[in-house]
């Protein structure tokens, strides 16, 4: 739990919709790049993240703390440049796999509010929102898109609703 942040039931879950996503991206016949394969599948150097749980947990791992790619790669027995590019391949399919669970939080807020209004109760939510400093914008429009109001300072906000009872993200605003 402490590495992924799911209990044993959700990676489970989690699991089966990632071996969808993982299967669909690399099919039997086609490389990973979409063009037919020459060769049979699976010739060449096994990696080191040989198993789907494997690869599931390197991912996820990886979006629950974000440590450096290189400590990364070290508990995996991988180099910096293989932590980064097997993160490159599999957080999309992270991201497919809880899209198809349904979990993905929504990243805008009309969305949310209609999720929200179909519950047959009212959930107690938490709001956090946070100022990133961003370099100002040459262009004088676009300082006047991210000027928050302060001196000196431009900046993107940046809004998370969690449920208090399920500790669920149910919004993410754009970063």
């Amino acid at each position: 739990m402490a590495l992924t942040g799911l209990t044993h039931k959700e990676f489970v879950a989690l699991h089966e919709a990632f071996c969808v996503a993982y299967a669909t991206v690399y099919q039997g016949d086609q490389t990973a790049a979409g063009r037919t394969r020459k060769r049979r599948s699976g010739g060449g150097r096994n990696g080191q993240l040989g198993t789907t749980e494997q690869k599931r947990l390197f991912s996820l791992g990886y979006l629950k703390t974000y440590p450096l790619q290189a400590l990364l790669g070290e508990l995996f027995g991988l180099s910096q440049s293989c932590a980064n590019r097997g993160l490159q391949r599999l957080r999309p399919m992270v991201k497919q796999a809880l899209a198809d669970l349904g979990v993905l939080p929504s990243r805008e807020p009309e969305q949310f509010a209609e999720q929200e209004r179909d519950h047959q109760e009212a959930a107690a939510l938490s709001i956090d929102g946070t100022d990133r400093r961003r370099q100002r914008p040459k262009n004088h429009a676009k300082q006047a898109l991210h000027y928050r109001g302060k001196q000196k300072t431009q900046s993107d906000k940046n809004v998370v609703v969690v449920t208090a009872k399920t500790k669920r993200v149910g919004y993410l605003s754009q970063t």
